[in-house]
């Protein structure tokens, strides 16, 4: 009887909690604080004007519903390119790799479910109504499908921009995201593990069961994405692992070996942290006249529409760079207990910031093959865009330009036209990346789409 008793209320207790989810959605999509105080361009840049933080019961949410585009539409880049729908009607495009014989792998993925029993942002009610809440926001942000666990690959033998041939290259993989080619292996970056298959140049298609290589830290997933990218000379791999948590609210047990950049010997699965305090690095990439690697990486929420700007870093090996405890260097964030000042003082501050929430994902450096003199030296970004800033940010691929290996102007917004007049996001940009003519590739997850934009006005 008890046990029935027990059972009973539970369910009720569910029951009652999910009536109040769509409630808790409503106001939080009316928890918008005041618009930001701030220009975007003063969070961008080498030295990004830092406002004290804001501090409120509920975060800032201002989600651009994702419409999709229409059978002729797309994004659009400066004067003298041409953009082409290279790929439509993938299935939540991630990533982007270009083999060299030019063929195109496209990553079609998403978040894994959670572990059973598993919670993310805490205890209580209110942690319960927030989770709940914001799953229903991601959904709208078109970020709430199945992962197809899926690499497609893509073949232009015409070279007219749009690929005539597609293939289904792996499937029932654990939301694939980074993947980079070591001589005849390709590693691919699972949300759990670094696993490996062979490959032969021109196949189209892999049978073979992965090789696992290492595991990677996994579990909750607050951020699932794992990226991969290979030393030049192919000795060492390098793998990004963002956080669980915001700040640390779900423990710091569960940042175990998070937050980093893990560096891993290809042929034994040996891996060390390589640089930590990264709060959700993604896109990397080696500067080509220092061969120094870089990333970008989006930092925390809930302090503000104008904190924390995402930023766009070199990477040094032992360097921690502040998350959770401080951010760009020394600025404490007072919500994660116990305070640390000892690991505060070894803060590195990043580079370049990139703007509040802008979500920096992707990121390839340019180069003369494809590209005028204005964009032949930098790095293209691939901004997923903001969900919690009013006005909203990001949505757009930028072209930060470089010189004598570092960052040298203002990002320049080179592929826009995601988001419309009335905010709706028609596609949101992630991974990009050059193809075998230096034309640019991106990942387009809410248009299901890859984008090439080349050089036409020669």
């Amino acid at each position: 009887m008890t046990m029935t008793f027990q059972r009973r209320t539970r369910r009720l207790h569910r029951h009652s909690l999910s009536r109040l989810a769509p409630l808790a959605v409503a106001v939080l999509l009316a928890a918008c604080s005041e618009p930001a105080v701030l220009p975007p361009q003063a969070a961008t840049g080498a030295s990004p004007k830092l406002p004290a933080p804001e501090k409120s019961l509920l975060p800032t949410v201002n989600i651009a519903k994702a419409t999709g585009w229409t059978s002729s539409a797309g994004p659009t880049a400066p004067s003298g390119f041409t953009v082409t729908a290279f790929a439509r009607d993938l299935d939540h495009p991630r990533w982007v790799y270009t083999l060299p014989n030019g063929d195109v792998l496209a990553v079609e993925s998403n978040k894994p479910p959670k572990p059973e029993g598993s919670k993310d942002g805490g205890d209580g009610v209110f942690a319960w109504v927030k989770q709940k809440a914001m799953g229903l926001v991601m959904k709208r942000a078109g970020a709430g499908v199945p992962s197809a666990n899926r690499i497609t690959l893509l073949r232009d033998a015409d070279g007219d921009g749009v690929a005539e041939v597609r293939q289904v290259f792996m499937q029932n993989l654990m939301s694939p995201f980074g993947v980079v080619l070591v001589g005849k292996e390709l590693y691919i970056a699972n949300a759990d593990a670094l696993v490996k298959v062979p490959y032969e140049e021109g196949q189209t298609s892999i049978t073979a069961a992965p090789t696992r290589v290492t595991d990677l830290p996994a579990g909750i997933n607050h951020h699932w994405t794992k990226n991969v990218i290979a030393s030049r000379d192919g000795s060492k791999l390098y793998v990004t692992v963002g956080s669980n948590s915001n700040v640390g609210e779900n423990g710091l047990a569960a940042e175990e070996g998070r937050a980093a950049i893990w560096e891993v010997d290809p042929k034994t699965g040996a891996k060390r942290l390589f640089a930590t305090g990264l709060r959700n690095p993604n896109g990397m990439g080696w500067e080509p006249t220092t061969n120094t690697l870089w990333t970008v990486a989006n930092e925390r929420d809930e302090l503000g529409n104008d904190l924390v700007p995402d930023y766009l870093t070199s990477v040094k090996d032992g360097a921690f760079y502040g998350w959770p405890w401080s951010y760009y260097g020394a600025n404490v964030d007072v919500r994660v207990k116990p305070p640390r000042p000892d690991m505060v003082a070894k803060a590195v501050a990043p580079d370049y910031a990139l703007g509040s929430h802008v979500a920096a994902l992707g990121l390839a450096f340019s180069d003369a093959r494809g590209m005028p003199p204005q964009f032949a030296s930098g790095a293209f970004i691939g901004e997923h865009g903001s969900w919690n800033r009013k006005p909203l940010s990001g949505y757009k691929v930028v072209f930060v330009p470089f010189a004598n290996g570092r960052p040298a102007g203002e990002p320049v917004d080179f592929l826009t036209g995601f988001l419309t007049d009335d905010e709706k996001a028609q596609g949101r940009p992630v991974g990009v990346a050059l193809d075998k003519r230096g034309a640019l590739l991106v990942a387009d997850d809410v248009g299901n789409a890859v984008w090439r934009v080349s050089w036409t006005n020669r």
